[in-house]
């Protein structure tokens, strides 16, 4: 249950669904927008943790599972390590929007609901960990009452930091725009190191754990 919980907010972590999450509250209609972004991405999560815990039950056809969902772990955390090196070898000191970001100030809910989806199932990075996420559910020996609690629990803990912006605004109003304004800004000069760590921090976790369970199983 902790590597679900890490996985987790390894997603939440992530700095590109928050800008987002922040910039729709700038919008003409910014509660209807923001909570439409943040409604898509906990369904998409949801639903892709859904389908890769159904595949590993289909999968899991006999009493042991553990040698390749360890094999699944430790593939996964070598992805996310390259990833993180790649990233950090790649970097630029640019602190501008990415293009799609950068029309946000008018954004309705319709263009909000597709950005989500672009963020989280249409994003490699997002998709590893939500399917690392739903394999590790599928495979657990829990009850469907207990796997959907999981699901839920899973998608809300990724949801997090973007419902965090909402849930300001909704309580503070536009005064905690100018705040929320200057996280934003340290977020876009700071991504890179974010997720430089919080992936290598997760792949190191997946590979340990799937190494571990391959002893285990020997």
């Amino acid at each position: 249950m902790d590597e679900i919980a890490a996985l987790a907010i390894g997603i939440a972590a992530s700095p590109f669904p928050i800008i987002p999450a922040v910039l729709l509250l700038f919008t003409d209609r910014p509660r209807t927008t923001a909570f439409a972004f943040l409604g898509t991405w906990f369904v998409a999560i949801a639903l892709t943790v859904v389908v890769f815990a159904a595949l590993s039950g289909v999968i899991a056809t006999n009493d042991e599972p553990a040698a390749w969902l360890s094999w699944v772990r430790i593939i996964a955390g070598l992805g996310l390590m390259a990833f993180a090196v790649r990233k950090w070898v790649t970097r630029s000191a640019t602190t501008e929007l990415p293009g799609g970001m950068r029309t946000l100030e008018n954004a309705t809910p319709r263009s909000a609901c597709i950005l989500a989806l672009l963020l989280s199932i249409a994003n490699p990075k997002v998709l590893l960990l939500a399917a690392a996420g739903g394999i590790d559910i599928g495979s657990a020996e829990w009850l469907i009452q207990q796997q959907i609690i999981a699901v839920g629990a899973f998608a809300g803990i990724a949801s997090i930091s973007v419902a965090a912006p909402l849930l300001a605004y909704t309580v503070a109003g536009s005064r905690v725009l100018g705040p929320l304004s200057h996280a934003k800004d340290w977020l876009l000069r700071n991504n890179v190191a974010v997720l430089v760590v919080v992936f290598l921090l997760l792949g190191a976790l997946l590979i340990f754990n799937g190494v571990t369970g391959l002893f285990a199983s020997v």
